[in-house]
């Protein structure tokens, strides 16, 4: 199947050729002629399987009929970074028409944002807070609305923003064409879809849970040498482009501070950035400026950065659809990838509740050669699986692939003097090593 068998307008079939897109994914098979239709959608799947385009593509089609330079359009989103990432596509799209996109969130002033909307556009991509302050002030008109378009909403619940949500459904008109996508379906996000929903088709690619092109992977190690096992992991491992995740945003900073001191080329990204820096480490990390960016959960969705190679969580999220998402920035558009996984003893409910969604046992490694100081078992018990880590030898998503080589060899020292997770760990009390209490000898 090509877009061509889609009813498009020639003007959208040429923005598709510029965005470089030849064949439909799944998700753009099923849904785009559901939404041509004029029908309420219920979108599921696992990021990174081309929603945007799902529904951009018949919103534009839309477009190319009615009046212009009024907001026709809404399209909610949870995060800044989401936001721009849907406006950017918008924009390629509809290069070949009049059609203009304005987006609204706020860390940024109004001002711009009131005035490109003064001008007119016909596609508004907003995060609820901001958008409800607009309306609050007679700064937007969405009178004129014809879709909504709901994008990551189970994030939006995660954000707290249903409440929001709920305001803003009371504040767009009430005939008009519903499209909720989500990766995830936890109860608060069922309820609000059978409230808005009118007569919606469902639309489920594979199950929700992360992208089969991805390869998982746990390294046990305490708290405190996860920044050496990193440094050790980085030296062995042939990465492309890497993205890390922390618990906190200090913890971001100061990792992605340790790792530019050892001549890596990192940023950080975290919510106490400004908006310009923020948007300059994803510019930054998409451009190839820097091979690693180390984040916390703000960058999980709304990200999509192409041929990232590996996922690294320095810290085990605190949920399964956050493991979801994590992960879902890799093995995108049927690429592959890896992720891997700092696994410390109180993970272990976590892990079982991942490998529950997984549907299999996710491999334990070590990384060869690496000094665990006693804290690695010197021999397994049969019920688990330990494998050394050992240097790829290239591969299949993209191209050529090499480490990120740090600047000077010479100047990188024996040992992490000051580890990031040194100011933000808790002390903990003194337990076995879960391996030893699973029955391992060591």
């Amino acid at each position: 199947m090509n877009f061509e068998q889609f009813s498009l307008d020639p003007r959208i079939h040429a923005g598709i050729k510029g965005a470089g897109y030849t064949t439909p994914t799944p998700i753009q098979q099923q849904a785009i002629p559901v939404v041509l239709q004029g029908r309420d959608i219920l979108g599921l799947a696992q990021t990174g399987t081309g929603k945007t385009a799902a529904f951009l593509l018949p919103i534009l089609q839309r477009l190319t009929k009615g009046p212009l330079r009024k907001v026709r359009a809404l399209i909610v989103a949870p995060t800044r970074e989401l936001a721009e990432q849907i406006a950017q596509t918008s924009a390629t799209l509809s290069k070949q028409m009049k059609v203009k996109t304005v987006t609204v969130y706020g860390g940024v002033g109004k001002a711009p944002q009131v005035e490109a909307l003064r001008r007119g556009a016909e596609i508004v991509v907003a995060c609820p807070g901001r958008l409800l302050d607009l309306i609050g002030a007679g700064q937007i008109d969405l009178s004129g609305v014809e879709v909504l378009v709901l994008d990551e909403a189970d994030h939006m619940c995660d954000m707290g923003f249903l409440p929001d949500i709920r305001r803003l459904l009371k504040l767009v008109p009430a005939k008009r064409q519903t499209l909720f996508f989500s990766a995830t379906m936890p109860d608060d996000i069922r309820a609000l879809a059978g409230d808005i929903l009118t007569d919606p088709v469902m639309v489920q690619i594979g199950l929700i849970a992360p992208a089969e092109t991805v390869a998982h992977a746990l390294y046990p190690v305490p708290d405190g040498l996860k920044s050496k096992l990193l440094l050790a992991m980085l030296q062995q491992t042939q990465i492309d482009r890497a993205l890390i995740f922390t618990r906190t945003k200090r913890r971001a900073r100061t990792l992605a501070e340790m790792l530019e001191k050892q001549g890596y080329r990192v940023a950080a990204l975290q919510g106490n950035m400004a908006q310009n820096r923020r948007q300059a480490a994803i510019n930054g990390f998409r451009g190839g400026e820097y091979d690693i960016l180390v984040a916390t959960d703000i960058a999980a969705r709304g990200i999509d950065v192409a041929a990232v190679s590996h996922v690294i969580n320095y810290d085990m999220p605190d949920t399964v659809d956050a493991y979801t998402h994590r992960i879902g920035r890799t093995g995108r558009a049927q690429l592959t990838g890896e992720a891997f996984t700092f696994m410390e003893q109180d993970d272990e409910p976590m892990v079982r509740a991942i490998e529950r969604v997984l549907g299999s046992p996710v491999e334990r490694r070590r990384v060869a050669g690496f000094d665990y100081g006693g804290a690695y078992p010197a021999s397994k018990s049969a019920s688990q699986s330990y494998a050394d880590h050992r240097p790829q030898q290239g591969r299949s998503s993209a191209g050529a692939s090499h480490a990120p080589a740090p600047r000077s060899e010479a100047a990188r020292p024996a040992a992490v003097a000051t580890a990031p997770e040194a100011a933000s760990a808790k002390p903990r009390r003194r337990r076995r090593p879960y391996w030893r209490r699973q029955g391992a000898q060591g």
